[in-house]
Order: structure tokens, then C-alpha cells, then sequence
């Protein structure tokens, strides 16, 4: 068993927006992915979402904890992209700061 890829996104949104978010960028995801042709499979259980991403034949599969404070992302790389951890992690930390980033006008 591979150990999964752990990542803290804080926000200030409050769990409902951030899901929302969340829920919106499920949709840009597949264009995100090198060679166009992934399949991305999500679902809920409460505030909990189960994402699966299938590409080039790799299967990246998360779990999405959306909670007042933080979003907390386990995703478990499979074989091989196991080397590219942080420049994975790096990548998500970038754009879902950017996606759960406050754009309250009047806020930095």
C-alpha cells in the first residue's frame, strides 16, 4: 500500500463555500491533465469528497475533507508517480490556494 500524499489547504470560506469551490473545480480538472483524455469520477458522503482520476493508465485516487477552516486532501499516487510527490504537492498547493482564496473585496 502506497502512503497517501497529505495535504492542509486552510481558507476562510467556511465549509459550504469551500465546497462549492470544490464542487466547481471538479469540472476544470480533466483540462488540467496532460493528453486531454482523463476520466474524472467524484462523488459526496457529507462533506467528504471521493475523487478518481484515470489517465494514461494511472489512477490517482482522494479523499476531499471540506471543514470550516481547512480543506484536508489524501490522494495516493500510484507505481511511478510516486516519484513526482512534490512537484505534485506543490502543484495543489498552488491551485487550490488560489481556488479557496477570499475575494472579499477590502481583504489581502
Amino acid at each position: 500500500m502506497t502512503r497517501p500524499l497529505v495535504i492542509d489547504l486552510p481558507h476562510s470560506l467556511g465549509t459550504q463555500e469551500a465546497r462549492r469551490r470544490m464542487e466547481g473545480g471538479v469540472g476544470k480538472l480533466s483540462s488540467h491533465i496532460p493528453g486531454g483524455a482523463a476520466d474524472v469520477r467524484h462523488h459526496w458522503e457529507g462533506d467528504s469528497m471521493h475523487l478518481a482520476v484515470t489517465a494514461m493508465g494511472q489512477t490517482v485516487t482522494t479523499r476531499i475533507d471540506v471543514e470550516d477552516k481547512k480543506v484536508h486532501v489524501e490522494l495516493v499516487l500510484p507505481g511511478m508517480l510516486g516519484m513526482f510527490a512534490g512537484q505534485i504537492e506543490a502543484y495543489l498547493r498552488g491551485k487550490g490556494g488560489q481556488l479557496l482564496e477570499d475575494k472579499t473585496p477590502g481583504k489581502a
